[in-house]
């Protein structure tokens, strides 16, 4: 037995049978007869796990391999996630690829770090690894929840065709994307399995119950690709004489919660997050107002109104506005266009455009059409992603998928960027981006896979708007696109579309009650879309309360604060003046800070209350509540002791909607209309 007591990791070594790595708080042990190991931390273990790939049309796994050793000795590191051991098994067979598992557990982290690494000869290729495969997961509760059922959530690969988040408990089987977590949401505690690096793989997290509480299969594996990543091809191989699985991340938790942001915060060591130094934008968008009708009075009367009847009561950020085009800004002419930027700019606003990089919406007569930017050389025939048939991949909503490898994307992209860039633009919406990431055969011979082409083409078109060759900040955002990787824009979507009635605020938070970690760590601001505070251009005109519910949403989220209502209307120029001149909320927004949900949501739901600890004032605490419920008031309860307050104390709770004040302690219930939500600040009496 081998102790290493000079390093803050124990490590104990039985030759030729086991290892273990234990840091207080992570406690790791493989089995070298067996070719597998156990995790375990707080209260959850994970034991009898394999790594493994799919090759010649068979599964391997660790466990069928003749000979397991250590590669070395255990050694000491030092980089982004602290300080710790690296230790690598290898795996050996006559027969079979060679096979490494690296394992990375820190001094003080909660979370262990592992990576797969499959080796053979110059032509060696794969597409699918498991990372981490189990069939025993272990959860020891605390009593008082000991009975309560483990849940699973289901994290969406990206935020098209109104997908939501969802947890669900066993008998279940279902698919997460990139990350998932395990928890008990009366104690809270959680364990939180993920990818962490981005630039290859899309990554699957399989679970597995067959009987009511029960788990009976883990599968983290690299190599998704299905209906929920919109790929009808499969995942692209990569290639190599080695072949290396994503960098993952398996964490236990008291509050599952901070393990998810824990986790956000663990993806940006190893791709730190686009910088952004300006404040939340503030700002209006055009496709809830007027969609494919937008003209160029309604988007100069739109800066018009903003300037002159809500800027000054206070809805601005750091004096200014963002006035968006969406869809449809080519109705405009060149002379509307050039007056209509010339007229916002007047009014001390910011022009914001819309494009969609990797999507063509013409249908086959016009694949014979030059790229812009190619001088004839290329068509978007041949810019099209195909498959490895030749055939054109086939379409998403209507758009058929763009190479992003290709030299005439590229060609294309500097062209758009340059014309961005000389009309004075300082914003953009990038939709439909998931089309990016589609598998199919790429231009580029090099790269083999969906998010090795996305990461090419993006990283491309944002270098294209950086401010050093922009001369100014280029705010850049994702509208429809995949969770991951993050690192090429200021803020992303965080569900579909939204509009304004309250079933559009309940999906909306939805993605709040499961994502708003990905606020202030992967993406500078959630963006929670275009707030209609009266009516969109596809539905009917929304109640008061079901306007203002879908502001207060906005306002939480994180948040890139956009409207989305055609102003002529006398309702929603009334709503507009009088709920955007309430400074105390509108600080809120400024503060570009996400609420916390204080309960998980069940199912498919969104939880009704979230909470913020004020950023400025010591033991304030912000609180949103809501009521989705459009026929019937209703009494939403919130119990100070589950928000981490001392129940016994009385707080003061001030309704920054109607400016009311009364006291509150232990649980207190927020009596709300139909439709209605509030956000109240409490502070200690």
């Amino acid at each position: 037995m081998i102790n290493r007591n000079d390093i803050a990791v124990k490590v104990e070594i039985q030759a030729g049978e086991r290892v273990r790595l234990s840091s207080g708080r992570v406690t790791f042990e493989a089995d070298l007869k067996k070719g597998e190991y156990a995790y375990a931390g707080g209260v959850y273990t994970l034991s009898g796990v394999h790594s493994g790939f799919r090759w010649n049309g068979r599964e391997y796994h660790t466990g069928q391999y003749d000979r397991h050793l250590l590669a070395g000795d255990p050694a000491p590191i030092r980089d982004g996630f602290g300080e710790g051991v690296h230790l690598t098994i290898r795996h050996e067979s006559e027969l079979l690829p060679g096979m490494e598992q690296h394992f990375y557990v820190y001094n003080d982290a909660p979370y262990l770090l592992t990576r797969v690494v499959v080796s053979g000869d110059a032509g060696f290729k794969l597409n699918r690894i498991s990372v981490v495969r189990t069939q025993s997961i272990a959860a020891e509760a605390e009593e008082e929840a000991s009975a309560e059922a483990l849940h699973v959530l289901r994290v969406p690969y990206d935020n098209d065709k109104w997908v939501r988040y969802v947890t669900d408990t066993a008998p279940l089987e279902l698919q997460s994307y990139e990350v998932t977590a395990l928890y008990q949401p009366g104690s809270r505690q959680g364990l939180i399995l993920g990818s962490v690096s981005h630039d290859v793989w899309k990554t699957g997290i399989r679970v597995k119950g067959e009987t009511i509480g029960k788990l009976d299969e883990l599968n983290l594996f690299a190599g998704a690709a299905d209906t929920m990543t919109r790929d009808e091809q499969p995942h692209g191989y990569v290639k190599g004489p080695r072949v290396e699985s994503p960098l993952v991340f398996i964490g236990s938790y008291d509050d599952y919660r901070r393990g998810l942001e824990e986790y956000g915060q663990a993806n940006t060591v190893v791709a730190p997050p686009l910088a952004w130094d300006g404040g939340v934008p503030f700002g209006w968008n055009s496709w809830s107002a007027a969609m494919t009708t937008l003209d160029y009075e309604l988007y100069t009367s739109t800066s018009d109104f903003l300037k002159e009847e809500a800027q000054s009561q206070g809805f601005q950020n750091e004096g200014t506005l963002y006035i968006n085009f969406d869809a449809f800004w080519d109705r405009l002419t060149q002379e509307e266009m050039e007056d209509a930027l010339r007229r916002v700019r007047a009014n001390g606003h910011r022009p914001g455009t819309y494009w969609t990089p990797f999507a063509f919406w013409g249908s086959p007569a016009q694949f014979g059409n030059p790229v812009e930017g190619t001088d004839g050389k290329y068509t978007y025939g041949d810019i099209l992603l195909r498959d490895h048939e030749g055939e054109v991949v086939p379409d998403i909503a209507g758009g058929l998928a763009i190479d992003p490898t290709h030299p005439g994307n590229l060609a294309r992209i500097d062209w758009y960027t340059n014309k961005f860039i000389r009309e004075g633009f300082e914003y953009i919406k990038l939709d439909f981006m998931a089309h990016g990431a589609l598998e199919g055969k790429h231009y580029n011979p090099n790269i083999t896979t969906g998010i090795a082409a996305y990461n090419y083409g993006l990283a491309y078109l944002v270098e294209r708007l950086s401010p050093k060759r922009t001369g100014r900040p280029f705010f850049i955002n994702l509208s429809i696109a995949p969770l991951f990787p993050y690192a090429y824009a200021h803020s992303r979507r965080i569900s579909c579309d939204v509009f304004g009635q309250i079933q559009d605020t309940e999906y909306l938070l939805n993605s709040l009650t499961h994502g708003w970690w990905m606020n202030g760590s992967l993406y500078r601001f959630n963006d929670p879309d275009h707030a209609v505070i009266y009516k969109s251009f596809n539905q009917d005109s929304t109640t008061r309360e079901e306007g203002r519910s879908r502001l207060t949403a906005s306002l939480i989220a994180g948040t890139v604060l956009l409207l989305g209502d055609d102003f002529r209307h006398e309702e929603a120029a009334l709503r507009a003046r009088e709920w955007l001149g309430n400074r105390e909320v509108m600080e809120v927004a400024r503060y570009g800070r996400t609420f916390v949900p204080v309960e998980s949501g069940k199912g498919d739901r969104a939880a009704d209350t979230f909470m913020l600890e004020h950023p400025n004032e010591k033991g304030a605490v912000y609180f949103a509540v809501f009521n989705f419920d459009k026929d019937q008031s209703r009494e939403v309860t919130v119990s100070l002791s589950r928000a981490g307050l001392d129940p016994d104390r009385i707080y003061i709770a001030r309704d920054l909607w109607e400016g009311t004040e009364h006291e509150v302690s232990g649980d207190w219930a927020a009596e709300l209309a139909p439709a209605a939500s509030t956000i109240f600040r409490l502070y200690p009496q």
